[in-house]
């Protein structure tokens, strides 16, 4: 079957916002054009593929199965085009660019490190970085909005038909102030109860080796706690107040080195899960994002020997 030649660009940019947005009014807005418009454009690509590609609601659109199955083509192939305008244009895209998503258990350490190994081996490179919850992340990967997602997202439902690189494995602890009463006790006679804890927001896969530790102690997490994704805020909450702080090594390791923050002991062990790379097999890897991937390989390399500062 021959492609038909009706299919514009502006049919694919339509139908990726409104499943960006799962709006009719949102996506408008965001390209700048009437309601009206929307649907007119959006009726003619189902025209055109003999397909409906949403289901319509009071509350806004989701996609059909043909919707999502058109979705695994369309973000790659305007990301493709999008790529191949940009190779062919002097000044600011000469210098190329890598669009990573990066979630709360690698911003603090790994990524850093290979932003700062990225520019050191091309300096004219552009890491453009966004932050967020995995599904977010995930879902503006299979539009082709990112190039690679890194961090620990195996047990995210959205990862399903994307490819994973396993970089390495990473352990949870359990950390507070440097004088934080629960250290002045003995190991056997500390408890969580009566504390206030920061955990990863619930949902998240980070959130679920969070809670295996509750099982391993058997308490139940007390009402007062702070659910976040934010490092900086965890850091600086646990820095002054008495709350425990159940966090993904690579996010205190530096802290802890330091002695701004303190390892709590409990006997508890959680293993963590594996951190590694996800990308979309549907959509060619940019140059900039093949460069990424060797530089993510060495430095997770350097981490799993201990030779990370």
């Amino acid at each position: 079957m021959n492609i038909d030649t009706r299919i514009k660009f502006r049919h694919l940019l339509c139908f990726l916002e409104v499943a960006r947005q799962g709006s009719l009014a949102r996506a408008a807005d965001q390209m700048a054009v009437s309601q009206p418009a929307i649907s007119k454009t959006l009726k003619e690509l189902e025209d055109l593929l003999d397909a409906s590609l949403f289901d319509r609601s009071k509350s806004g659109v989701s996609l059909t199965e043909a919707g999502l199955a058109f979705m695994r083509y369309a973000g790659p192939c305007v990301q493709a085009l999008r790529d191949g305008v940009n190779s062919l244009r002097e000044g600011e895209y000469a210098a190329g660019m890598v669009r990573l998503g990066v979630l709360s258990t690698v911003e603090g350490l790994l990524v850093p490190e290979v932003v700062r190994r990225l520019h050191e081996r091309h300096p004219a490179l552009v890491v453009s970085v966004l932050t967020g919850p995995s599904a977010y992340l995930l879902s503006q990967l299979r539009v082709g909005e990112l190039d690679l997602v890194v961090g620990r997202m195996t047990e995210s439902p959205e990862i399903q038909g994307l490819t994973f690189e396993h970089l390495y494995s990473e352990s949870m602890t359990l950390v507070v102030r440097p004088d934080h009463p629960l250290l002045a006790q003995g190991r056997e006679g500390r408890s969580l109860e009566g504390y206030p804890l920061v955990l990863p927001l619930a949902g998240t896969t980070i959130r679920k080796h969070a809670d295996s530790l509750f099982v391993q102690s058997g308490i139940s997490p007390p009402r007062q706690r702070l659910e976040t994704l934010s490092l900086t805020l965890s850091r600086r909450y646990v820095m002054s107040s008495d709350a425990v702080w159940i966090a993904p090594m690579d996010a205190v390791r530096l802290d802890l080195r330091s002695g701004e923050l303190a390892e709590l002991d409990l006997g508890l062990q959680e293993p963590g899960g594996s951190v590694g790379i996800c990308s979309n097999a549907s959509l060619p890897l940019s140059l900039a994002a093949q460069w990424c991937v060797e530089v993510l390989r060495d430095a997770a390399a350097d981490y799993r020997e201990g030779r990370l500062p």
